[in-house]
């Protein structure tokens, strides 16, 4: 059964047509809605946004490929053709304008149900959500690789990101210089293991400039080698408020 939050305009100026088209439509689980001309037709999308819209082309006033022209200036809703005339001309026609689909008069209705789940599946595709990394005054975005410290944005070279990026992915695990060099720098590196300890002291820098809370996130364990602890940040916070 199709998602009923699903809607499709339907225009065509006979109402048997409508009803035949809503019929199956609900059938599948679709939600619709009708217009009989094209000036309607042209209105409901202004209001409103519809997953796809059924559209005749022989209309009174205004007839389906200016509507298909009108919608395009405001909307990329898919759009399915219904035409009584089945010649290349008109199809070429309609398909310049902006359609996504035709279906020749007379038609089945199992067909029209199979072209809209198949224009659907491609075209309505969910937009990702955008992930943000939060903690109290530190936000990340890793899509558009943006640091937020004290609201305010920070100035890092590609290595101080991805090194936040996988610490705060990662609260109160410790690593080893070892390890963050494997990960972060994405190869086996024994040598000299100060390039994690001047990464950090440069991120810890620009962290302080914004907010000297988030700077002490990133936790120096002794002998071993860093976390990213907001717990423990909180606590000493609460403490300093509470002495």
């Amino acid at each position: 059964m199709a998602n009923s939050d699903t809607t499709i305009l339907i225009v065509d100026d006979e109402e048997r047509i409508r009803r035949l088209l809503k019929l199956y439509l609900t059938k599948e689980g679709y939600a619709s809605e009708e217009a009989a001309d094209g000036v309607s037709a042209i209105r409901k999308m202004e209001e409103k946004d519809y997953d796809m819209v059924l559209l005749d082309i022989m209309l009174p006033e205004i007839d389906g490929l200016e509507v298909i022209k009108e919608i395009r200036k405001i909307k990329d809703t898919p759009i399915i053709m219904i035409t009584a005339r089945g010649d290349e001309g008109q199809r070429v026609e309609g398909f310049q304008a902006g359609a996504d689909d035709y279906i020749v008069k007379p038609f089945s209705p199992r067909e029209v149900m199979l072209r809209v789940a198949a224009i659907l599946k491609r075209t309505k595709i969910e937009e990702p959500e955008t992930i943000i990394i939060s903690y109290p005054e530190l936000d990340i975005f890793p899509e558009s690789r943006l640091v937020l410290a004290g609201g305010e944005p920070l100035t890092l070279t590609p290595k101080e990101f991805d090194l936040i990026l996988y610490l705060a992915e990662n609260p109160e695990k410790v690593f080893t210089r070892e390890m963050l060099l494997k990960e972060v720098w994405r190869y086996d590196y024994f040598g000299d293991l100060r390039t994690v300890d001047t990464h950090i002291k440069r991120l810890r820098e620009k962290l302080q400039k914004k907010s000297l809370y988030v700077s002490k996130m990133i936790v120096t364990v002794w002998g071993t080698g860093y976390k990213f602890s907001p717990l423990e940040t909180d606590y000493q916070k609460n403490n300093e408020i509470e002495n």
